[in-house]
């Protein structure tokens, strides 16, 4: 358990004016379109995410300032702003007005943020503060920055990007350029690479969806939810962080059948046991069909031919396990295990390609919530690892323990390293208080094999 988070409720930032970083020189002035991936409406929220450093202090500030307009110079298309087209169409206007950026100072110190540092953050609010008008889709800024001095010499860098420019891994790919920048570089290590063309579906495109069938895009209203289930009860949520390191990764692993034991992802077994944990915590009716989205980037599965090293914009699918509540809670983990397994790998090309097109016919529909549950793995986009010159973060990555705006139904899995300095995977989960109980209980069961002893290990909570 945390020791600190706990007693810190509230703290004073004062803040500077927001003031707009522009490109350090001159950018081209065009209309460049996003792929038909970047702007379907699951995709049209901001993504806040955050690092916590033991130094940069009075530096950081000013050091980042100067490297995120030379950054822009590179990446200017960031400093545009979006602009809606017909049928929906996001095209961003190469404006080069530039990203928000706020300078503030907080009377807290690091520590007082847990050991370790994990999600839920308190004050969050306060470190990532949202300037008035700047969280609309249309004619903002699409970064927001802030820097924040702390009262120990440390500093806190906070980071908010309109999702539809960028994924996990191309907001990473533009912070790393931000670091190499910021330590002295005279270039990105990693040039940036626009060709959204790669996912856009063709213009003239008349052809049926192919083979897949994007359960994740069904028609499903939300009216006929149990409001348990997806409708949290916003009064009375909790929140809890589960550290996985490898004696946790072993014990849930021993729970699966030989046949998939050593196939899977440590992404497949995680997000089965969470599923089917939830379900049974969340108590729904036996014939409720419960989704498991999954969140699947193309990049790094063998097909990066076609996804160029430098692309920044969004690469990933939304593909969905689907199962009645009973079965889940009825069958061994490994029957979750195995319907996240299918359900991940049928992503490729050819499929991501036609959730183009479906979004094209369909209006760019956001996927189904209906009896949902979201698992993202940013573990190893290499937030982690940037260093902008005062050294690595105690953390980096999301700064909230969900995605999107819909609260308490989706998880990360996020790189960190605990108090006993042991890496593993930290996964914030936010659930009503009842059930976080029983979530909790049923997890201690899975983390449970041959050694009685194990059980899982709390990181934070609130």
């Amino acid at each position: 358990m945390a020791g600190s988070t706990m007693a810190l409720r509230s703290f004073s930032v004062r803040r500077q004016p927001a003031e707009l970083v522009a490109p350090a020189s001159p950018t081209p002035r065009e209309l460049k379109l996003l792929s038909d991936i970047d702007d379907q409406e699951a995709l049209r929220f901001h993504v806040p995410v955050i690092h916590f450093f033991q130094q940069g202090g009075d530096l950081a500030a000013v050091v980042l300032r100067d490297a995120i307009a030379r950054a822009l110079v590179h990446y200017y298309p960031l400093a545009g702003r979006l602009r809606e087209l017909d049928g929906r169409k996001l095209a961003v206007d190469c404006t080069g007005e530039g990203v928000l950026f706020v300078e503030a100072e907080a009377d807290v110190r690091l520590e007082n943020f847990g050991d370790p540092v994990q999600p839920p953050f308190p004050g969050l609010d306060q470190l990532m503060y949202d300037v008035p008008g700047s969280s609309a889709l249309l004619d903002t800024p699409l970064f927001l920055f802030q820097v924040t001095r702390l009262a120990c010499g440390g500093s806190v860098f906070g980071v908010r990007v309109q999702h539809t420019m960028a994924d996990g891994a191309g907001m990473v790919q533009f912070l790393a350029a931000v670091a190499d920048l910021a330590r002295g570089a005279a270039t990105p290590t990693v040039r940036p690479v626009w060709a959204r063309e790669i996912l856009m579906a063709p213009h003239d495109d008349q052809s049926p969806l192919t083979r897949f069938a994007h359960h994740e895009y069904d028609d499903v209203p939300d009216t006929e939810l149990d409001g348990t289930i997806v409708l949290p009860l916003i009064d009375d949520m909790t929140h809890r962080s589960l550290f996985f390191g490898p004696r946790e990764l072993a014990a849930v692993r021993s729970h699966l059948p030989p046949s998939l034991r050593h196939s899977t992802t440590t992404f497949e077994i995680l997000t089965g046991c969470l599923w089917k944990c939830r379900t049974k915590a969340l108590a729904p009716a036996a014939d409720e069909k419960m989704r498991m989205i999954c969140i699947v980037n193309l990049r790094g599965r063998g097909l990066d031919s076609n996804i160029p090293r430098g692309y920044y914009g969004n690469a990933l699918a939304f593909p969905v396990a689907i199962s009645t509540a009973g079965e889940l809670c009825a069958n061994p983990v490994g029957y979750a295990v195995e319907l996240v397994m299918k359900a991940k790998r049928a992503v490729d090309l050819e499929y991501m390609r036609s959730v183009a097109r479906l979004m094209v016919h369909r209006g760019r529909p956001h996927f189904a919530v209906a009896n949902g549950y979201l698992v993202s793995d940013v573990s190893k986009v290499g937030i982690r690892e940037l260093d902008y010159g005062w050294g690595k973060s105690v953390y980096a990555g999301p700064a909230k323990g969900g995605v999107g705006v819909i609260p308490g139904v989706a998880s990360f899995l996020i790189a960190v390293r605990n108090a006993m300095g042991e890496d593993g995977i930290a996964v914030p989960v936010c659930l009503p208080r009842p059930a976080m109980e029983e979530f909790m209980e049923e997890m201690s069961k899975l983390m449970q094999p041959a050694v009685a002893d194990i059980t899982p290990r709390i990181i934070s909570a609130m």
